[in-house]
């Protein structure tokens, strides 16, 4: 089939889909029907179904993604396509513009937190508040930009983090946090957060770290940046970098975890040729090359190993060694032709600005033919492992899932290179497991924030929280470091 006619058969597709759900609903299981009707369009199309919808575009209306009852999440048995198609469009629906803002920027459906999921108070002439510049790990690591990206502004600037949750989220949290205090739930439970459950991570910095140039293909906005008496705040034009879309959808209540990047960053490492190199000036990444480790490994002193290396470890997330891809809980290429091809597709559609970012992956677990309580039983059970990759395990997706402005220093735990192997393999499960900081588990603890949250409601401090954090990621890196 040529590229030409993608779209008028992906579209015709869902409405034979929809058609067949409604007039075979007593003949034949929707989900049957829907397994025959992709499979006649597989075998016509050269197995190639991983695209975007035209119902996504134009941007300004993308609706949210059906992830609920009736979603094709809502089988026994899913495909590795849909989670790259909820991840695309969740992304496009929270980046929508409403006014003069996108969506996850207008406080009435997403609001921002901080990192123990306390609202923020919003200053004045800004649209986010950004107080946040450490990474996730017990390095503690600082992200700066190169600064021969902007010859003219020649500095180091610092990357800002800013978190965001659905209203939906917020008050599921507040709801666990009463029943928790009040014993009728107990610290070691099998909750779950429900559908529509949302938490994002977006990354920032100052847009005079970007060349004039260039900077039109950036979303910008005026953030309110905390000064250094910790107090006050100055009004700054920021240009968004990157963003993790966590969300929950029907049947997967450990969440999906996906990540966005903007496209003119920092290479891929390359692993045939051992390197990672850029012809030109990036954001991340000086003009070069480097071998190894050194370039996202943090140490103190606010510096990494290699200042201006940052590099994504592997593309897609999808783990390769020079031979190909490794031999995971998952067959290769799938995963990542899919990726590839979802890319391409939203690329070929987006007219705005968000053009220039593309998916970077990833993460989920396999929770086919359970039900909710043998899927959160199984979270649980899972417990530390819930991130391993070798085969037979859970993990599915990108299985080394990472952003390089949010985990740039945790993309791997271990401390040369020619260590790394499925055994090892560092993901948003690494640290999201089902154990909170202080040891109970239950399916609610994946997200940090609400972790954060009920032990900021038991009277612990943020120095305290953060050592709790730090002691658990520790123990982390460690344990990864033996599986040689």
């Amino acid at each position: 089939m040529k590229k030409s006619t993608i779209s008028l058969k992906t579209t015709l597709l869902t409405t034979i889909l929809v058609v067949c759900f409604l007039s075979c609903k007593n003949e034949k299981k929707a989900e049957d029907v829907k397994k025959e009707v992709l499979t006649t369009y597989n075998e016509e199309n050269g197995g190639t179904l991983c695209l975007s919808e035209a119902s996504w575009f134009p941007h300004s209306q993308t609706p949210p993604p059906a992830e609920g009852k009736g979603s094709p999440f809502d089988v026994s048995s899913t495909t590795n396509c849909i989670f790259h198609q909820w991840s695309w469009q969740k992304f496009l629906w929270v980046t929508k513009p409403e006014g003069d803002l996108p969506l996850f920027l207008n406080q009435k459906e997403i609001i921002q937190v901080t990192d123990a999921m306390e609202p923020v108070v919003q200053q004045a002439g800004a649209s986010v508040v950004l107080t946040d510049t450490i990474q996730a790990g017990f390095s503690h690591g600082i992200l700066k930009v190169n600064p021969a990206y902007n010859s003219a502004t020649d500095k180091a600037l610092t990357v800002h983090y800013s978190i965001h949750t659905s209203l939906i989220m917020q008050e599921s949290a507040e709801a666990f946090k009463a029943a928790l205090a009040s014993g009728k739930l107990p610290a070691n439970n099998l909750e779950t957060f429900p559908v529509g459950s949302l938490e994002l991570k977006v990354s920032w910095v100052d847009v005079t770290a970007i060349p004039n140039d260039k900077l039109k293909d950036y979303y910008t906005t005026t953030a309110a940046v905390i000064n250094k008496d910790g107090k006050t705040y100055t009004n700054t034009n920021v240009a968004l970098l990157g963003m993790h879309v966590v969300g929950v959808v029907e049947n997967h209540p450990e969440f999906i975890w996906a990540t966005f990047e903007h496209n003119d960053m920092a290479p891929n490492y390359d692993w045939k040729a051992n390197s990672a190199s850029s012809a030109t000036e990036k954001l991340l990444f000086a003009k070069g090359s480097t071998t190894g480790l050194d370039g996202i490994t943090f140490i103190k002193d606010d510096k990494p190993v290699l200042a201006s290396k940052a590099f994504d470890l592997f593309q897609y997330g999808v783990p390769v060694t020079a031979s190909g891809y490794m031999k995971t809980s998952q067959s290769e290429p799938e995963n990542f032709n899919n990726i590839k091809e979802i890319n391409a597709s939203v690329a070929k559609n987006l007219k705005d600005v968000w053009q220039n970012y593309f998916y970077n992956g990833s993460i989920w677990i396999d929770t086919d033919s359970l039900t909710p309580l043998q899927q959160a039983q199984k979270i649980v059970k899972l417990g530390s492992s819930i991130s391993a990759a070798t085969p037979g395990s859970s993990a599915r997706g990108s299985l080394n899932c990472a952003n390089v402005t949010m985990e740039t220093f945790t993309q791997t735990f271990q401390s040369n290179i020619s260590d790394i192997n499925v055994k090892n393999l560092a993901n948003c499960f690494s640290c999201h497991s089902p154990i909170s900081f202080a040891g109970n588990t239950s399916p609610i603890y994946l997200s940090h924030i609400f972790d954060a949250y009920i032990q900021s409601s038991e009277g612990k401090s943020k120095k305290e929280i953060d050592l709790m954090k730090d002691d658990q990621h520790k123990k982390i890196s460690e344990f990864l470091r033996t599986l040689k």
